[in-house]
């Protein structure tokens, strides 16, 4: 009787494992394919971000992650070829012309009807957001992918340096007029109090980064450069308001309050890595101090607001808020009203957080004070944490991103960074709508501003340093070229797009 019993127990445990293993083995919903960045490592298989997100919506996948932009963007050629297709791309990173391209050929579907109902925090966020909208809608209405929100994309901006301000006993500077004397005493007035004259006023980068200056003549225009306001694309290439901005970078040039070395050096070869180094800029214009000067000087540097022209601060936003390209469904998903719905988690403050920075108490906490700090030292955050349990960084993730959840991070350096940024961002204009050009007119454009843009930037360089004298005469030819080079017609085609 004992050995029936015993016989009859293995049987049920057996039943029991045989049933236990099937439900681990159970099919993953959906295939999910992306691009991570290429100093990622993160491995999707085992990342806690997608099992909280399987526990909260029941929805599981199969992984097919990418680290290597090359292989990546082979990859998206095969894609759009049909080949091999997943159910969703994820951290897609597909730029406008690859978004439009692929739905032309029916790899992509269109998400738009689906959003209203399966995705209601994203659909109010558009809807209360007509830019946003129109930023990720096709010119025949479709919206085939969704796009992560960001108010704190990099942008390049004027970091002072307030302890020499301080040292000299200076006011910060409001106008161009101003930021001039403040540079004439960051040169003479040794700031650095090292006894000699090695200071680097303002340092930069190429025109590109020079022209950011622009905005103290109310010049805002993007890479084309272009700009709208109240329906209509205009130039400032060719304005006065040009003319004087380059006649003043000039008169900064003859002084040497320019660094002499800004058209002829990279980043990377103005860099003090030095923590005891001997800072020698006064201004930098950069995404950040960090990219020129070591994390002991970052205490230095504070954000310069706009200069005012004309009684009014105005700056260039660089990239906007949008950015595009995100999340995509194929042709080969049969249920998309369910990614749809598992996306738009993404979407509220709570799924955005989890995503970007983990759980309030295992991750991070919060202190009496408000402010929340991790949980782990910053190198096992850095190197461990993020990369096994959040999904933010590397490619950007579908989503929102809270600027306010930053604003009470407990690092005060970083903190004042991030309140320093939301200050500028009531002056910041974004020169044109982002919208979805056709693929002629796209095609258009690139050809012209190839030509107009290394012309362009050469050009006003010359004038900068003065190998061209900045004459009537050689206005007049700057001008003249600039319209040859196709400037009006580069005007005409964007004006079909603003409203």
């Amino acid at each position: 009787m004992k050995k029936i019993f015993a016989l009859m127990l293995a049987l049920v445990l057996a039943v029991s494992a045989c049933g236990a293993f099937a439900e681990e083995q159970k099919a993953p919903d959906f295939i999910l394919e992306g691009y991570d960045g290429e100093s990622s490592t993160r491995n999707w298989e085992t990342n806690l971000f997608f099992e909280r997100m399987e526990e909260a919506t029941g929805i599981s996948f199969e992984f097919r992650e990418y680290t290597s932009s090359d292989k990546w963007q082979e990859r998206k050629t095969a894609i759009k070829a049909g080949e091999d297709l997943p159910d969703v791309l994820f951290k897609a990173e597909m730029n406008a012309s690859e978004i439009r391209d692929f739905y032309g050929a029916g790899v992509l579907i269109d998400l738009k009807p689906y959003l209203e109902e399966y995705a209601p925090d994203l659909w109010k966020i558009l809807q209360e957001d007509p830019e946003a909208m129109a930023a990720i809608t096709l010119p025949d209405g479709a919206i085939p992918a969704l796009p992560a929100f960001n108010s704190l994309q990099n942008n390049d901006v004027m970091w002072i340096n307030s302890t020499w301000l301080k040292r000299l006993k200076l006011e910060t500077p409001k106008t161009a007029e101003e930021l001039t004397e403040v540079l004439r005493a960051f040169k003479t007035g040794d700031p650095n109090a090292n006894g000699s004259k090695d200071e680097v006023p303002l340092t930069f980068i190429g025109m590109w980064e020079l022209r950011f200056l622009g905005h103290a003549f109310g010049i805002t225009d993007n890479d084309y450069y272009l700009s709208a306001k109240d329906g209509k694309v205009t130039s400032s290439l060719t304005s006065d308001n040009n003319r004087a901005f380059l006649e003043w970078l000039h008169g900064l040039w003859d002084e040497g309050l320019l660094d002499h070395n800004g058209f002829s050096m990279a980043d990377s070869m103005r860099q003090i890595t030095d923590e005891k180094a001997t800072i020698p800029y006064g201004l930098i214009l950069s995404s950040s101090p960090l990219t020129v000067v070591p994390s002991s000087s970052l205490n230095s540097y504070t954000l310069l607001l706009p200069l005012a022209y004309e009684g009014k601060q105005v700056y260039r936003d660089l990239t906007g808020n949008v950015i595009r390209g995100t999340f995509a469904i194929t042709s080969r998903c049969k249920e998309p009203e369910k990614l749809v719905g598992w996306v738009n988690r993404l979407y509220t403050e709570e799924g955005s957080l989890m995503a970007q920075y983990g759980l309030e108490g295992k991750e991070y906490s919060f202190r009496e004070d408000g402010l929340w700090e991790w949980n782990e030292d910053l190198t096992t955050v850095a190197e461990y944490m993020l990369p096994a349990n959040t999904i933010g960084s590397g490619t950007a993730a579908p989503g929102i991103s809270s600027a306010e959840f930053q604003t009470k991070y407990s690092d005060e350096n970083a903190r004042q960074d991030i309140i320093e940024l939301l200050e500028l961002k009531k002056y910041t204009v974004l020169p044109m709508p982002i919208v979805s050009l056709t693929a002629e007119d796209e095609k258009t454009i690139a050809e012209i501003h190839l030509k107009l843009s290394d012309w362009a930037e050469t050009a006003m360089a010359r004038f900068v340093t003065g190998d061209v004298p900045l004459t009537d005469e050689t206005w007049k030819e700057f001008c003249e070229t600039a319209e040859k080079l196709g400037l009006n017609e580069l005007i005409a085609i964007w004006q079909k797009y603003v409203k």
